[in-house]
């Protein structure tokens, strides 16, 4: 019975781990994702300041190109960059708690692999 309850719990700690580290992965995904994002607007935002101030410039709205005054579409790009920034900042916080809670499954999980040797040894 012991043995039943050892193994389940060891496949649950490992369940847990592997949780971690996919959600890991899925926010270096979103992470990655967001960096990508903010280089191109950053590139639009330098192409804007190479402009003349009656350049025409032109927004995608669906299949169509709609003129945009230069001031709304530099404004448009700046908040832009600042919403990348802070969603960069809370995916970067959420990165790092679950490293944390990562490299803590890991260290469950290898003193209770050992703990399951030094039984296997008694």
């Amino acid at each position: 019975m012991a043995d039943t309850a050892t193994q389940t719990a060891y496949e649950k700690l490992g369940e847990e781990f592997r949780k971690t580290q996919s959600d890991l992965s899925t926010y270096i995904e979103a992470r990655q994702k967001l960096e990508s994002q903010l280089q191109e607007n950053k590139i639009v935002q330098k192409e804007f300041s190479i402009l003349e101030d009656d350049s025409k410039i032109y927004k995608l709205i669906g299949p169509v190109l709609v003129p945009q005054d230069k001031s709304e579409a530099v404004i448009n790009v700046d908040k832009r960059l600042e919403f990348i920034e802070s969603e960069i900042r809370r995916i970067e916080g959420q990165i790092n708690d679950t490293r944390a809670k990562t490299e803590k499954k890991r260290a469950e999980l290898i003193s209770f692999q050992a703990q399951l040797q030094e039984k296997a040894r008694s």
